[in-house]
């Protein structure tokens, strides 16, 4: 004979349920907000509903901490130590609750935004210049909102620590009021198991002591931590609910501590090598460097690589036609002052890792090779210069720039300048474009248009190594018989002559690449990658493991036959505790099953024990 009930079924939904689940209790006036309130003689569930969850008990709006204010000055003393006391626990409650700890993430991932959206100074300085000239009136707030420095402002750190606090105030309390959890035993069985949202009883006519052995047997199977407590074995499950949430809050610090530590000690530069030449891990090798507000030149792993060779294949045909199939750069590196060189091919995607370092491929162009030679003839320059892409058919444009060895056919010294545009594949005279046509070298053809005077360098004054300033005064252009600026277009192997023999500049056959590397040096990435893995398990625990108590209570009634009562509770309304139950009472029923000469008078003589799966009615 048996009966089970569900919570619609039973008499009354306990209302005692799991801390933090609901709607919280509010702190009666006198308590301190976050203790217990000991339980009534009249309340049916006693322990056995408290403490399914380490979440602390939320309060409302507090009233006076102080109580009524004595006479005189120490009376008034003693008031306002008793307010600001009183109101600083409840603010340090607010920051410490899940709500706030929600909320400043929520803050915080809001303020990420302009720092993607918005030009960054410590990122890309000119960007940021540009946006300043382009946008005079939006610019002078960014300012003074620090929009241009997102994740250094103050506004940010401010939420950023606010987060750190708040994870940290709810991490600790909860994880000791967790630990006694685990250490204590599962509280004894309430007066009244029906009150309970799933229960099942019938009558057997096995003895009280077979029938909580039984049970006890069956709940350590399914592994629940059981024990016996009076009439009554008491069991719990599903620990790992509450251990997943605070696992995925102690990821979650260890996330901001690496994303921190990796913003103060990171460093990225950028360098850009032409075939044949190298590399050597110092400040003065790169072309563009950022680093960390903790950043140290000594942070800097030493190493060194050559770039050997540059290979990059392209679609010939078809919707693709242009796009990269290879594109590598195969280097020997070697690791300290007396390290061993080592081949290693650098792909996208696939960086040279050495120690904490990585050496990124991210770029790729053409460095013709032009010999500028004087008006006697003598070499003053021979060199390959890299030129920077336009396109992705690698139109490129650069500069030659001849500072030093030369002299004008008067014997004065000058400087040259020529302004270089090359195209890997031309389209041919007559086209009316001088944009390539495919990105691999089959028609190299280079545009140069020529300079003399002073280049402007000796003032002191930085200017782009790609670019030549046409519009310095003291830069004059060398002009044809016709009177136009000088300028020709070159195929490997062929020379422009300067005019009134000021020598001439050749275009060499040899035309090399290069590649643009980045070398990138953060600390902290793996433990970054540890807490989003951490933080991912711990979420899915939290959400899929649900925490419940069972208890089986065998008593003989007045008649001497024995009455077995199975109820669960568990933290929140699940359709899994009612079949939990139900598959736990059959199982019990197995061993001590219902007497058969049970009074058919009583309401529960015919009702059967559920199967497990099966719903409760």
């Amino acid at each position: 004979m048996s009966k089970t009930t569900t919570g619609a079924d039973a008499e009354e939904t306990p209302t005692a349920g799991p801390s933090g689940e609901g709607a919280p209790a509010a702190t009666p006036p006198g308590e301190v907000p976050g203790t217990e309130t000991p339980l009534s003689a009249d309340d049916d569930l006693g322990a056995a509903g408290s403490q399914l969850s380490t979440a602390p008990t939320e309060t409302s709006v507090p009233g006076s901490f102080g109580g009524n204010r004595a006479p005189g000055l120490a009376g008034r003393l003693a008031w306002t130590g008793r307010e600001a006391v009183g109101w600083t626990r409840w603010f340090w409650r607010q920051l410490t609750s899940m709500r706030v700890a929600l909320l400043l993430l929520f803050l915080l991932s809001l303020g990420a935004i302009p720092g993607s959206l918005i030009p960054q100074t410590g990122s890309n300085a000119m960007k940021v210049d540009a946006f300043r000239q382009a946008h005079t009136t939006l610019a002078p707030i960014y300012d003074r909102l620090g929009l241009f420095h997102v994740y250094s402002s103050p506004w940010f750190s401010a939420i950023y620590i606010l987060l750190f606090v708040s994870l940290i105030g709810c991490i600790v309390p909860r994880t000791w009021q967790f630990t006694g959890q685990l250490r204590s035993r599962p509280p004894g069985a309430p007066k009244r198991l029906t009150r309970l949202p799933a229960y099942a009883t019938w009558r057997t006519a096995a003895a009280p002591e077979e029938v909580r052995e039984a049970a006890l047997q069956a709940l350590r199977q399914r592994r629940f931590r059981a024990h016996a407590a009076g009439d009554a074995v008491a069991a719990e499950k599903g620990y790992l609910r509450e251990a997943g949430n605070l696992l995925f809050h102690i990821a979650l610090i260890v996330m901001l501590i690496a994303f921190g530590w990796g913003q103060l000690y990171k460093t990225e530069g950028d360098k850009l090598i032409v075939e044949g030449d190298g590399f050597s891990n110092t400040l003065t090798q790169y072309d563009d460097f950022k680093s960390g507000n903790l950043f140290d030149d000594d942070n800097l792993v030493p190493f060194s690589f050559d770039l050997k060779k540059f290979t990059a294949t392209y679609e010939t045909d078809g919707p693709n036609k242009g796009t990269a199939r290879t594109f590598q750069a195969d280097v020997d590196y070697s690791v300290g002052a007396d390290g061993a060189s080592e081949r290693r091919t650098i792909k996208v995607n696939e960086p040279l890792e050495i120690d904490d370092a990585k050496v990124y491929l991210v770029s790729h162009g053409y460095a013709p090779t032009v010999t500028v030679r004087d008006g006697k003839g003598h070499v003053v320059l021979r060199q390959s210069v890299p030129m920077l892409p336009l396109d992705s058919n690698e139109t490129s444009q650069g500069a030659i720039k001849v500072f030093d060895g030369y002299r004008n056919p008067q014997g004065k010294k000058e400087q040259l300048g020529f302004s270089a545009f090359f195209v890997p594949t031309f389209a041919g005279a007559g086209k009316g474009t001088m944009f390539s046509q495919f990105p691999a070298l089959k028609f190299p053809v280079l545009a140069l248009g020529g300079y003399h005077g002073d280049l402007g360098v000796d003032a002191g004054t930085p200017q782009n190594v790609y670019q030549l300033d046409t519009k310095n005064p003291n830069l004059k252009p060398f002009k044809d018989a016709k009177g136009d600026i000088l300028k020709s277009r070159l195929l490997p192997g062929e020379t422009m002559t300067l005019p009134n023999g000021a020598g001439s500049i050749t275009f060499e056959k040899d035309i090399k690449e290069w590649a643009g590397f980045q070398v990138v040096q953060q600390p902290g990435t793996g433990w970054a990658l540890t807490g989003a893995l951490a933080a991912i398990a711990g979420l899915a625990g939290s959400l899929f493991i649900q925490r419940r108590r069972v208890w089986v209570r065998a008593v003989r009634g007045d008649d001497g036959v024995t009455v077995v009562e199975v109820a669960g509770l568990g933290r929140s309304e699940s359709a899994k505790l009612p079949e939990e139950v139900g598959a736990l009472a059959a199982l019990v029923h197995d061993k001590a099953p219902t007497r058969a000469d049970a009074d058919p008078g009583r309401p529960d003589a015919d009702t059967p024990v559920p199967a497990e799966g099966a719903e409760t009615k």
